[in-house]
């Protein structure tokens, strides 16, 4: 069957399921945006505006997903925030979730919800505490190349690409599983996201934002056909 088809097929049965985890357009049709999470403790939760639709608008270009053309900046006690399949974080330092915001996102995310988190260099720690206090009994479990993110619509048959040497070595791709489902997946020391951002930003040469593009499109698609 044709990847398009399927891809078409899986995400139409998917938003099937999550109901509610879908956002409205003005028109009354279902358009697929990405929440970026705005979250307190000093980081910068913002950063790259442009980040995020140019994923979408690539996202578009590349499946049959119908995308929305700019994200929802939305804070985890928002009443909206169950209207939002798919959550972004990012920044370069600290992140702090009070006790009822961990376990409201702990609710989202068992109940069909995804986060995907990109250390934009310096926020590993604060993430990684975060989460405990979110998951206390779950860990961040390094993936191998072999899993289906790396070849659910673009293949990445050596795994997670690496797209701004901040520390030498590889990226590394992690991911929190809740019955045999991801549901947070993060990318670190590979800083896939500033790769989406506008090409005078950070001058990255058209191979390599195509490499961040199409493993931002993976994320997505894997996102909403897991």
């Amino acid at each position: 069957m044709n990847r398009h088809i399927c891809i078409f097929l899986l995400l139409a049965l998917h938003l099937f399921f999550i109901g509610d985890l879908i956002s409205q357009t003005d028109t009354g049709s279902s358009a697929f945006i990405i929440g970026r999470l705005k979250y307190s403790g000093g980081g910068d939760w913002y950063n790259d505006p442009s980040t995020i639709p140019n994923l979408l608008a690539f996202l578009g270009s590349q499946t049959n997903i119908y995308v929305g053309a700019d994200e929802k900046k939305i804070q985890i006690m928002d009443e909206d925030l169950f209207s939002i399949p798919v959550l972004f974080l990012t920044g370069h330092g600290k992140i702090h979730f009070s006790e009822e915001e961990a376990a409201r996102l702990r609710k989202y995310l068992l109940n069909g919800g995804f986060l995907y988190a990109d250390d934009d260099y310096g926020m590993d720690r604060y993430f990684r505490q975060q989460m405990k206090n979110v998951f206390p009994d779950k860990q961040l479990i390094e993936l191998p190349a072999s899993h289906p993110i790396y070849r659910c619509h673009f293949n990445f048959p050596n795994g997670l690409p690496k797209i701004h040497e901040h520390d030498p070595g590889p990226g590394f791709g992690y991911g929190i599983f809740h019955e045999g489902r991801m549901i947070v997946y993060y990318t670190f020391n590979t800083n896939i996201s500033d790769g989406w951002v506008d090409q005078q930003v950070h001058g990255d040469p058209p191979e390599v934002r195509e490499q961040a593009l199409r493993m931002g499109t993976n994320i997505m698609v894997y996102a909403l056909t897991r």
